[in-house]
């Protein structure tokens, strides 16, 4: 296998600077959010709702990738990151960085995958030319994750293929160049990608494989220890914009603010958020997610990264990596 660049080495020294961002404001926090990632959050968030329940003024920042957030959070820069994938999360914490899953921001099977150039005209039943093909993958992301588990399902092997770290934005680019056989990416960068390729698998395919992908709101431990009131009260606005969306009932008053936040038109917004699952609080807190089913699936990725080479180590458990007090306590609000 052949990489551009090791994503390993980055998440240790992240983990050695966490901590070492300057001293926090408390009146004003800054959060991190993805572009072209449409979530009923960014509702509240352009009606000021953040603001107005937990009394701090907040800086929202965009990033291209989770591994991007995680440097972030690592800095001292971002002290909260919204819909951040799990396997950037568990790359970093795999590390030693001391980061907490803090809820399940959203899930999304279909909504993150990778994409073979149409030209080549391979399938899920000719997946095997895929070998000596160069490949766009966001490495230490959800979506390098079902790569790795697609090529394994498929018996690709890894060290046949060319694999180039590409944020998704740049691996659309380079599909529609022509440049890479293959990309994989989420949001608007999938439906782009999608223009000049088609899936190996669908999200309900993967399901069966058990490749889950979905998102988490995270935040250093540190940070959430000291001021675990506030977190709660920002998962508490975050769980009721999702309620509001899942009622139905408030879609056309909704979709236009999250498109604009979001960077996108509307038809693309309804597209996107229509592959989307906002599970509530009681939903998060149950045995299949934060009650147990996370941490466990938070160590199979990482030994998934561990077998391909991606990180140096898994850790015994991902337990402490999450926290649902904040949740819990915003579930009592």
């Amino acid at each position: 296998m052949i990489t551009k660049r090791s994503f390993g080495n980055a998440a240790a020294a992240l983990a050695l600077i966490a901590g070492a961002g300057p001293a926090l404001a408390l009146d004003e926090i800054t959060v991190g959010y993805f572009l072209e990632w449409p979530m009923p959050f960014q509702y509240a968030k352009e009606m000021g709702t953040y603001e107005d329940e937990m009394g701090v003024s907040i800086n929202w920042v965009s990033f291209d990738t989770g591994t991007a957030m995680s440097a972030a959070m690592a800095s001292g820069d971002v002290q909260l990151s919204v819909s951040q994938g799990v396997p950037p999360f568990v790359v970093a914490t795999s590390a030693g960085q001391d980061l907490q899953v803090l809820d399940v921001a959203v899930s999304y099977s279909d909504n993150d995958n990778c994409v073979v150039r149409s030209d080549l005209e391979i399938d899920k039943d000719s997946a095997d030319e895929l070998a000596g093909k160069k490949v766009a993958v966001p490495l230490g992301t959800a979506a390098h994750y079902g790569f790795l588990k697609q090529m394994d399902h498929f018996g690709v092997a890894l060290d046949s293929l060319e694999i180039v770290d590409m944020a998704p934005p740049d691996g659309a680019a380079a599909i529609a160049q022509g440049s890479v056989d293959m990309a994989c990416g989420w949001g608007g960068s999938l439906r782009r990608m999608k223009e000049h390729g088609n899936v190996l698998l669908t999200g309900a395919e993967k399901e069966e494989l058990g490749i889950l992908v979905f998102d988490v709101t995270s935040g250093p431990a540190a940070f959430v220890a000291e001021n675990s009131d506030l977190v709660a009260s920002f998962l508490k606005v975050t769980a009721d914009a999702n309620a509001m969306w899942n009622s139905g009932e408030h879609e056309a008053e909704m979709l236009p603010v999250i498109a604009k936040d979001a960077g996108m038109d509307e038809d693309a917004t309804a597209e996107t958020i229509a592959t989307f699952i906002f599970p509530d609080v009681d939903t998060q807190l149950s045995d299949k997610w934060l009650g147990g089913g996370s941490q466990e699936f938070m160590k199979g990725v990482a030994e998934v990264f561990v077998s391909a080479g991606s990180i140096d180590s898994a850790l015994a458990s991902y337990e402490n990596a999450v926290n649902t007090g904040p949740l819990a306590a915003a579930n009592g609000m």
